[in-house]
């Protein structure tokens, strides 16, 4: 018990260690770097999370694959899924890198239309940021790894203490020499720096002479076919967590849409602290389900529910008590009222979304990657439609009703797990590392 709650609170550190980082400096680049280049850079961070993510979609297929390869115990398999991965890792991230490369002339005209002078600027930081992408997309290999063996702590120790210092480097950077390429390249030499040492701890860890990429063939062709889906997963959540406010942008502008924007930011946490607070029960189960009964499985999911019950409810209740208040605090009376009608709905669509977090690491954790992606991709599919017919009617609150509308859609991934939690007594939820899921690809 003790490991799992350390688990838990390293994961919800690792969520809220950056934005809270970026809250803290934000005053002091704005009044140094000046608006035009502190927006050069938030833009160019958002670059940077956005590919990293997209890049990095087969961190799950690695976390079940050599979780599941921990409880069959063959270290062999389990070398050969971690530089398999880091072979897939290494094609995409360069893919991505060299995409962002050859758009950042592009990119650069539109984002300093309004200040042309920091055109060469905006460039040279979008380049420098295809290359953070590219290391944070190896690192996700070494992350995910621990993560896999349940070191939570050892995976964000060293991942969260170089974010923070390259906010404590643009900080300083934009004082003593306030230029938006500087910061970047910065950044750029303390996440290489970071890489190394989290390689040189997993080589450890591992035991392992080399994780130069290799491409086995049974074992990448079985984290395909998980990764596939998760990748999938990766990129529909990068598009739908902005699609609706891009929307609302569009159709109503940008001052009807910033309640909208404020409720959802201050909702997120619900979720948030949910899915990094219990990620540890996917390796865990990934784990474990080739050597424990299906009593077992059901007594793991089970209190893993109860304590997303819990997180949920706590903060569910805290935003529904208090989210006006802190609206008004945080954007003013004129924005907390026009957001006072949607935030109720918003945070409930969040709480609804927040306790689908054990449903979806159980059947990753089981290999039923497939199952969780279409449901989240109809979800998805569901809330732009619902959009499209709403928010010509009802505007800003229409946003808000598809939004509810489209969070208990995941939840129905209870039923197959349920389905597959009720094995026969005395029997093992055995899977082989690729079997079932290349079968059901």
């Amino acid at each position: 018990m003790k490991t799992h709650l350390s688990n838990a609170a390293c994961g919800i550190l690792d969520y809220a260690a950056y934005p809270i980082g970026m809250l803290i400096v934000a005053p002091v680049m704005l009044r140094n770097l000046g608006v035009a280049q502190y927006g050069v850079w938030a833009v160019v961070t958002a670059a940077v999370s956005t590919g990293s993510i997209v890049a990095s979609g087969f961190g799950d297929a690695n976390i079940q694959h050599v979780a599941t390869q921990r409880g069959i115990g063959d270290p062999g398999a389990l070398l050969r899924a971690v530089r398999s991965t880091m072979g897939i890792h290494l094609v995409l991230g360069t893919a991505i890198a060299l995409i962002s490369w050859m758009l950042a002339p592009y990119l650069a005209r539109h984002i300093t239309a309004s200040d042309p002078g920091l055109q060469s600027a905006c460039i040279w930081s979008l380049r420098i940021a295809s290359l953070v992408i590219l290391a944070r997309t190896v690192e996700t290999v070494c992350i995910s790894t621990q993560r896999a063996f349940e070191r939570y702590g050892a995976a964000v120790r060293i991942s969260i203490f170089v974010r923070l210092l390259t906010l404590a480097a643009a900080a300083a950077i934009s004082v003593f020499s306030p230029s938006v390429v500087s910061i970047m390249a910065a950044t750029a030499v303390l996440i290489t720096a970071g890489l190394w040492l989290q390689l040189a701890r997993l080589k450890e860890l591992l035991h392992a002479d080399t994780l130069a990429p290799a491409f086995d063939r049974e074992t990448t062709r079985a984290l395909f076919a998980f990764g596939i889906f998760s990748w999938m997963q990766a990129v529909s959540g990068v598009v739908l967590s902005q699609a609706d406010r891009l929307i609302a942008g569009v159709t109503l502008g940008a001052t009807a849409v910033a309640s909208y924007a404020l409720c959802v930011q201050m909702a997120q946490p619900i979720y948030g602290f949910a899915a990094s607070g219990l990620h540890f029960i996917f390796p865990h189960l990934a784990q474990r389900r080739v050597t424990t009964s299906p009593t077992a499985l059901r007594k793991a999911v089970l209190l893993a529910f109860l304590a997303n019950l819990v997180l949920v409810g706590v903060s569910t209740a805290a935003l529904l008590l208090f989210g006006d208040r802190v609206l008004h605090a945080w954007a003013g009376e004129s924005v907390a009222r026009s957001a006072g009608r949607v935030l109720p709905l918003i945070v409930w669509s969040s709480a609804l979304l927040g306790l689908n977090v054990t449903g979806m690491y159980a059947m990753l954790a089981l290999g039923r990657v497939q199952v969780v992606t279409w449901l989240n991709l109809g979800a998805g599919a569901t809330m732009l439609l619902l959009i499209l017919w709403l928010l010509p009617h009802y505007g800003i609150y229409g946003m808000a009703m598809a939004r509810l509308c489209y969070s208990p859609i995941p939840l129905l991934l209870y039923i197959p797990l349920l389905f597959l939690l009720r094995s026969r007594p005395g029997a093992r939820v055995q899977m082989t590392a690729a079997a079932p899921i290349c079968e059901e690809a």
